[in-house]
């Protein structure tokens, strides 16, 4: 800063109110001041900043980094951060570092708040006491923190009412396990068979969202000889792995299996997979999210003790990869 001032022939104070935009400086110094920024290269130092603040102005994201669903919520909150004033820091959830190590990471970055995506029942319920937290993508149990989510188990029967206008009957759901969530779309699911008189060829078949557990679902089904005319997948990606698997079979998409998935992510978009799907809002589900937690850092809601839970409306994304009923249910 020292540099920036004598380079731009203002004093330091001057330079800093500058380079924090701050009002005061006349135009013509600030022009000096950030031409000599910029000639020098300078760039703020955040830490120092937080320490003089005594808030970092950082919101911290443990995400999945297998979730390219998770990649659709980050570019939004790049974005809805930045309007807000703070910066993003990021931890990933791998098979190597657990979701307590990724949290962990943010609090020693001194972040002033965390955003969770899609964090596991067990580990969202010991978050949250150390600083303000808010979860997307799971109604809260046993949580003190906001929350925001898709009405999931609307998801779910959209996908169902979806499937049967189209004359399909046998209708299997691959499930997600104890992911975020999968219980709200595994009862959705049930609860559409049941209104449509289907509850007798109702089947869950266990998955974890992964492609992986799509993929296995999908041999399972090839493997019994008699194929479902259709199958809701609890995400994208799972989807994916079903549709891989059945097109390796010989099976047609969706001349003989009508395939649903739920997100609407990006690899749902892809030419080659062209997914029916349900959508989750990504960028108003972010909006809500950081708009929550800015306003217990900075609009005084810091210490009420009661969590604000939002609820979106889901919508169907109808693409390539469902169709009308085929009679024929045997594998290919």
């Amino acid at each position: 800063m020292v540099d920036v001032a004598k380079r731009a022939g203002v004093s330091r104070a001057t330079a800093s109110l500058v380079i924090r935009d701050a009002p005061g400086p006349s135009a013509a110094s600030r022009e000096r001041v950030r031409a000599a920024a910029a000639e020098l290269g300078y760039r703020p130092d955040v830490a120092a900043q937080a320490l003089r603040r005594r808030q970092s102005r950082l919101l911290g994201v443990m995400f999945s980094a297998h979730d390219p669903f998770h990649a659709d919520l980050i570019e939004s909150i790049y974005a809805a951060t930045e309007d807000a004033g703070y910066n993003v820091v990021l931890s990933a959830v791998v098979p190597s570092r657990d979701e307590h190590r990724a949290f962990d990471a943010l609090t020693a970055s001194r972040c002033a708040a965390v955003i969770l995506l899609g964090a596991s029942e067990a580990g969202a319920t010991d978050f949250g006491s150390q600083l303000p937290v808010v979860e997307i993508g799971r109604p809260p149990k046993g949580t003190q923190f906001d929350a925001v989510h898709t009405a999931d188990d609307e998801g779910a029967r959209l996908a169902v009412d979806h499937l049967v206008s189209l004359g399909h009957r046998d209708i299997v759901h691959i499930d997600g396990g104890d992911r975020p969530g999968a219980a709200e779309r595994r009862a959705g699911y049930l609860e559409a068979m049941r209104s449509h008189g289907l509850e007798q060829q109702a089947r869950v078949l266990p998955g974890d969202y992964t492609e992986q557990s799509g993929s296995a679902a999908a041999r399972t089904l090839v493997d019994s000889g008699e194929l479902p005319t259709a199958v809701v997948a609890g995400n994208d990606q799972c989807a994916v792995g079903v549709l891989d698997e059945l097109r390796r079979s010989g099976v047609d998409v969706p001349g003989q299996v009508s395939i649903v998935g739920y997100d609407d992510s990006r690899l749902a978009r892809l030419a080659h997979v062209d997914l029916t799907t349900v959508r989750q809002d990504a960028e108003q589900l972010v909006r809500l999210a950081v708009t929550s937690v800015v306003e217990r850092l900075d609009g005084g809601r810091e210490l009420d003790p009661e969590p604000r839970v939002f609820s979106l409306s889901p919508h169907l994304v109808v693409r390539g990869s469902t169709a009308p009923a085929r009679l024929t249910r045997t594998a290919g």
